[in-house]
Formats: C-alpha cells, structure tokens, sequence
C-alpha cells in the first residue's frame, strides 16, 4: 500500500518526486472537461446547473428557501450544534486579532499620504457537503473583514442539506444559501445566472474540478481567487520516538481520508519507526470507512521515508512545501521559531507531542491553506484577502513644489513627456 523509501539512494528519492511532482503538472484532460462545464453554464445558466446537480449530487434544487434552512437547523443534533457553537467563538476570535488598519503618514512639507481599506463587495465561499468547519474558516473572517454580501456554495447530496454545515453559515451571518457543487458552482458565480448574482472573489477548497474552474476563471479575470492554490490537501509528518507508530499512523490515514489526490508523508531517521508505521497502516486501515480512497491515496501519493540527517529531512521539507507538517520530534523547538531557516515553506505547523493536524483543522488557526508548493509564496486565508487596500496621496502647495523636481526629472529619464509635462502644469497653477 505505502512505500518505504531509503533516502540515501538518491535514485528511489528522485523517483519518488518525480510522482509528487505530477500532482502539480496541469491535467489538460481535466481542464478540458471544466471548460466544457464552463461554457455550459455561460450559456445555459441555471438549466445547467441544475442538470449537473442532479446528475452529480441527485438534486434538482439550487436554491434552498429559508424554511428548508431552518428546517435543517432544527434537526441538528444538540451536541454538535454546542461544539460548532464553541468552534465559532474561537475561530471569531482568532481571526478577529488580524483586522487590518487604515494607514496615515505626513511628511515634513505636509504632504499626506494614506491607505483606506475597503471590504470586497461580493464574496462566495466553496463548502465541500460534510464540512461545517470550512463554512466557519471561510465565511468568518470575510466577515470581520466587513463582507457585505457573503454566499454560501454547497451541494445538497440527494436533494438534503446538511444540518451542520447549515447551522454554521447562520453563525457566520450568511443569507445567501446555494445548493450547487464542483466546476459549475464557480462558473455560476463567476458569470451569474438568472438565479444567483456573480461575485468578485470565490474562496474555500474543493475538488481538483473546484480547483480547477478558479484557476481558469481567475486567469481570465472574471474572478479572484486566494492567492494561495487550495487543491488537494497534503501532511509531511516529520518524527522520532517521542511519539508512537500508532500516533503517526493515524496522521497519514486522517489526512488521507480526504481524497484520492492527497499526499501523505512520513520523514524519519528512525528506520525501525517507519516499519512500525507501516504495520499501524495496514492494521488500521481495516476498520476506517473510507479505506478505499485512502489505499488509493496511500498507493499514488504516500511515502514512508528514511534519511539519515536532519539537513536531509529539512532540504526535503523545503522541495515538498507541504501544506501541513506534524513536528513531532524530541527537538522541535530547535527548528520551530528559526523560520529563516528550511522550515519557511509550510501552510501550518503541528508542533510537538501534543500537537495534531487533525485537530488544528477546528481552529482557531485557519485551515484553508496553500498546496502544490504554493506555501512557497503564499499563506492560510485571512481577514486581509477580502479586503482591498485604496492609496490616496493629498499634497500641500509646499509638497508639491518640493516632490515636484525629482519627478518632473525622473518621467524625462523615462521618456514619458505627458507626465512630466502634467507635473510641470501643477506647479505652474501655483504659481
């Protein structure tokens, strides 16, 4: 099922990248098939999507009326609607400490200059059916940022809604509620149709075809998207004997669990350990209920891998930049907080022996984070991506006429005669 592989034949290495890194090539056969859906709901809008909900998630409704909603609500269990309560609260209050500032800064001739920040207008936030905990990532901090319109997209598996994921969206104060799913829902919202309005910015993971749709309709700048790439989720779980075999064995199968498209990695220079975690796998996997897409994500993406010094381990971390790393070494403080060093490219950090990636997608940190190697160049969600940032530069008569040399000179060196003549007209009108 998983492989072992001795890093220090650098030819099993280079096999096993050369694997990871197909995760990141383009499927061409795969995008052909989301243009397809695209163009379909361009066109068609609303009798598409509803053809598609109904062939995918055999449901005909798209838009859920509130009595539906509250219908839902009602039927959640207490127990849990207390624990997504509680879940709420602390990812409120995490998220609500990142809000970000208007700027204002005068210079010595009186010139003022400042940045205003604006929320994004329309915001829509993808929810995969069974996951109340990414309608809360999503839609709470496009809300303390001050979103005005927030909708939720969300299948309906057999023409259901789900309770939790409901109840959550109330939470977040979302009013606007769609059944739809995968490529379509992003076209949908990126073009509109007679039933929903576009959006300017669409957030939140989903499949590779959710995946997929964004990156196409971004590129053609009918949309935004987060500047992270959200795809398939990933774990590198770097550890020693200071946790168990069985421990790590259930990291791997937890983040497996997701799809399969998922990497999942273990990095140890204890060779004994991997073997043992191995044996966990194959012991543990019996029982999950969905062992069949984590044996085929464990098969394509999973790697048991043994290297000899810690330089290796992190020189591996640094090529992989995976979006979830469990630090589960007797040293971890070590490499924790020296993020100058190789542990900079990672989405989130599950720090020490008390630390579980699977718990910290709860909160209060977020967990829409980047993958692919987008941990490179790019973060988690946060308040500041549905928030724009508006420059306004206000002159004094004595600012003008001291800026205005360097730039009337700097547009001549840049062959740009308007503005130098534009800069020129200005201080002439003071005079």
């Amino acid at each position: 099922m998983i492989k072992i592989i001795n890093s220090t034949k650098k030819k099993n290495l280079n096999k096993f990248k050369k694997i990871i890194h197909k995760r990141s090539i383009i499927d061409d056969k795969l995008n052909k098939a989301v243009r397809n859906i695209i163009n379909n709901v361009k066109k068609y809008g609303d009798k598409s999507l509803i053809y598609y909900e109904k062939k995918f998630n055999d449901n005909i409704k798209i838009i859920p009326s509130n009595k539906d909603i509250e219908k839902s609500i009602k039927s959640l269990d207490l127990k849990i609607k207390k624990e997504i309560f509680y879940t709420y609260k602390r990812i409120f209050k995490w998220h609500k400490l990142q809000k970000v500032k208007n700027i204002t800064y005068k210079d010595t001739y009186g010139n003022k200059f400042s940045y205003i920040t604006k929320p994004i207008k329309n915001v829509a936030c993808y929810c995969p059916y069974n996951l109340p905990s990414s309608a809360l990532m999503n839609c709470i901090p496009a809300s303390i940022a001050g979103v005005k319109r927030i909708v939720l997209a969300t299948p309906a598996i057999g023409g259901k809604l789900n309770s939790a994921v409901m109840y959550a969206a109330r939470l977040c104060g979302v009013k606007e509620i769609i059944n739809i799913s995968g490529a379509g829902a992003i076209a949908a919202l990126a073009y509109g149709t007679k039933t929903i309005k576009p959006v300017d910015l669409i957030v939140g993971p989903g499949s590779s075809y959710v995946a997929s749709a964004k990156r196409i309709l971004s590129a053609n700048n009918m949309i935004a998207q987060e500047r992270m790439f959200a795809g398939e989720s990933e774990i590198v779980c770097w550890a020693d004997n200071s946790v168990t075999a069985d421990q790590i064995s259930y990291s791997l199968l937890a983040q497996a669990e997701h799809s399969e498209g998922v990497m999942a990695v273990m990095i140890s220079k204890d060779l004994n350990l991997i073997k043992k975690v191995k044996s966990k796998i194959e012991i543990n996997i019996k029982n999950l209920p969905r062992k069949k897409i984590i044996s085929k994500s464990l098969r394509k993406y999973g790697a048991l891998i043994y290297c000899k010094t810690d330089k290796d381990i992190l020189d591996l971390i640094e090529y992989l930049s995976p979006e979830h790393l469990e630090l589960s070494i007797k040293n971890y403080k070590k490499y924790l907080y020296k993020l100058d060093n190789k542990l900079s490219n990672i989405g989130s950090i599950a720090a020490g022996p008390n630390s579980s990636m699977a718990l910290s997608d709860y909160g209060p940190t977020q967990h829409s984070l980047p993958t692919s190697t987008t941990a490179r160049y790019s973060g988690g969600l946060k308040v500041a991506d549905f928030i724009k940032q508006i420059s306004i530069n206000e002159l004094s008569s004595k600012g003008l006429k001291f800026l205005s040399k360097s730039g009337y000179i700097l547009a001549n060196e840049e062959n740009l005669k308007a503005h130098s003549l534009s800069i020129k007209s200005k201080v002439m009108r003071r005079n």
